[in-house]
């Protein structure tokens, strides 16, 4: 008999729970050839114990056991968070339909008749141990979506990349994105002049209405930078209509900053200066190994960022990239090229007067 390689060619560990000595050495001895790491109890609240302290990858249950019997040990298993997800393969006798209907109504994952044949037990194994390998894939898939994306979309945005988790690509990748660069004019100014926590206070107000206004226009809220905000749209999902949401977005924020006005003091009231700007860009996962960022580099970037740092408080400027975009639907100035840092060439750049959605 050839015995196959173990699951992901790494040694993982199983737990055999069974408390006769001769079935419990033949697995031991099975899953040992296979270079599993092997962790062995002889009864039901010993394996229990194993459990909890070793968290292994796989658990060989036998039903009936003195003390815990393999059900109660079953259920035990179920009600932990930690350890609920853990495949459970039992061992149960030749016959004991019954013990069969309970273990998989209990949460069970397979079943192995005893005595059972060697290339069985292996194959079962490998069936458990396979769909372990996809399941934890797929977990880790939608923990690493919402970690990276559950505080900075919408939440319907979350939803569709949690659909199809595996597709998300966070790697770099270039990609066609719209940009919106959007800081506060004389924010250094106020902050000398006012208390420190009424200096928080008001920034994060600011702060708040412009990423409430990225976020409900489907874009992703990129960081914060001091009192500037940057964000990314057609990433992580794509949208036709990038560049139109850009734009919505920064007239959005000028209506929300006149709103949050009339809950400030005059000498306290600041406006935007927003930049836009469209084109290809590296979009995807950067940092250390701790920590990592999803974000957008680039030449377009660049842009926006320069954009917003030439433009004037209170109004919207964008490339001439973004106005080819949104053309049919916005009313501009052209304020004609600019030259702008880092950039050999002049840029042209337009004054979005008005907008009006299809």
């Amino acid at each position: 008999m050839t015995l196959s390689e173990p699951v992901l060619g790494a040694p993982m560990k199983i737990l055999v729970v069974e408390d006769n000595p001769d079935s419990r050495k033949l697995v031991e001895d099975i899953l040992g050839a296979m270079s599993y790491e092997v962790v062995a109890a002889s009864n039901g609240l010993q394996g229990l114990e194993a459990a909890q302290r070793e968290v292994p990858d796989l658990i060989i249950l036998d039903v009936n056991m003195p003390g815990l019997s393999g059900f109660e040990v079953l259920e035990h298993l179920k009600a932990d968070e930690q350890l609920n997800s853990i495949p459970i393969l039992m061992l149960t006798a030749q016959g004991d339909v019954d013990d069969r209907v309970r273990g998989l109504g209990l949460g069970a994952d397979d079943y192995l008749l005893k005595p059972f044949n060697p290339r069985e037990l292996i194959a079962r194994v490998d069936a458990r141990l396979r769909a372990k390998q996809a399941s934890d894939e797929l977990r880790a898939a939608r923990d690493q979506i919402l970690k990276t994306f559950a505080r900075y979309v919408a939440p319907t945005v979350v939803e569709q990349l949690l659909a199809d988790p595996v597709s998300v690509e966070l790697g770099g990748r270039l990609q066609e994105v719209t940009a919106l660069f959007a800081d506060l004019e004389g924010f250094t100014a106020l902050a000398e002049h006012i208390e420190p926590e009424k200096v928080i206070e008001i920034l994060n107000g600011y702060l708040s209405l412009v990423a409430d206004a990225v976020i409900e226009n489907h874009g992703t809220l990129d960081k914060f930078m001091g009192d500037g905000v940057m964000a990314i749209f057609n990433a992580p999902l794509p949208q036709e209509d990038h560049a139109l949401q850009a734009v919505t977005t920064a007239f959005d924020v000028h209506r929300r900053v006149q709103a949050y006005h009339e809950r400030l003091a005059p000498q306290n009231r600041l406006f935007y200066r927003i930049g836009i700007s469209s084109g290809p860009a590296v979009v995807g996962n950067v940092g250390s190994a701790e920590i990592r960022d999803y974000t957008a580099i680039g030449d377009t970037i660049n842009t926006a960022s320069r954009l917003e740092q030439t433009g004037e408080a209170g109004y919207v400027i964008i490339s001439a990239s973004t106005y080819e975009l949104v053309r049919d639907y916005v009313e501009v100035e052209q304020l004609g090229e600019r030259n702008v840092k880092n950039k050999t060439e002049p840029v042209m750049v337009y004054k979005v007067i008005n907008v009006e959605l299809p």
